[in-house]
């Protein structure tokens, strides 16, 4: 119904070729990998796509997309009440489990938060409970993570491919265990590459600049960037997404190296 209202509605049909649905009810994780731009950019980008096939290699993972609506979208939706849902099944952002934002250029964050808060979830981590996903981050622009560290419960730093799948297992746990938000995210922080905002406290200067990192869980001072060691043994794409309608880098993407971050 919505799509007849905007432009570009291939944007929001989901079901493209090689594009992964699966039963919810069969699996123990739900994974909504969030693009903050809209469709046309993000399925551009390959990481995306990397990670989306690696978790859904999981028979036990579903892993569905979402990218930021356009303007006359989102003016619908708002005036509709209508939540931003995910591509593959329609399922609303705030009922997966673990929300991934791919955080590439600075100029999306104000994205970011505008579609946490088209999903009806609390902008900032201090203020979701247990009944919310939780929200995490990496990409380049996660080196420097302070910007939007009171919005998100964890950032990956560094290469995602190994340590998302050792977060996803570490959900999976807690939820079976019936872990509150705060020992998830201790477990988390065990994690090589992986940055919990709430356990640090920075003192910054009149300035703006920073002044002192006061750690706030012991042995937990510094994290320590992830990556891959060796390139040829990760996993690559064998059946990328073919979308609808022409993107922005419209070509076969092909990963010889890593290391601009």
């Amino acid at each position: 119904e919505l799509i007849a209202l905007v432009s570009s509605p291939s944007r929001y049909l989901g079901g493209e070729i090689n594009s992964i649905k699966k039963d919810l009810s069969q699996v123990n994780l739900k994974v909504c990998l969030a693009f903050p731009d809209v469709y046309e950019i993000g399925m551009s980008h390959m990481g995306l796509q990397i990670l989306y096939h690696l978790l859904n290699a999981r028979h036990d993972i579903a892993t569905e997309r979402v990218y930021a609506p356009g303007l006359d979208m989102e003016s619908v939706m708002r005036e509709r009440s209508v939540k931003l849902t995910s591509l593959e099944s329609a399922l609303p952002v705030g009922n997966f489990d673990l929300v991934g934002f791919s955080l590439q250029y600075e100029l999306s964050y104000t994205n970011i938060l505008n579609m946490l808060d088209l999903s009806g979830i609390p902008l900032y981590a201090s203020q979701r409970t247990e009944d919310y996903p939780l929200i995490i981050a990496g990409g380049p622009c996660a080196f420097n993570p302070e910007p939007l560290a009171d919005f998100f419960d964890a950032f990956v730093i560094g290469d995602g491919e190994e340590v998302l799948l050792e977060i996803c297992d570490c959900v999976i746990k807690a939820k079976k265990e019936k872990r509150n938000k705060s020992e998830v995210l201790n477990v988390l922080s065990q994690i090589e590459g992986v940055y919990i905002p709430s356990f640090f406290k920075f003192i910054y200067q009149e300035d703006g600049r920073v002044r002192e990192i006061i750690p706030l869980k012991q042995g937990y001072e510094r994290v320590k960037k992830r990556f891959v060691r060796c390139l040829d043994e990760t996993p690559f794409i064998c059946n990328p997404i073919v979308p609808y309608k022409k993107i922005v880098h419209d070509r076969l993407n092909l990963e010889i190296a890593r290391g601009c971050t």
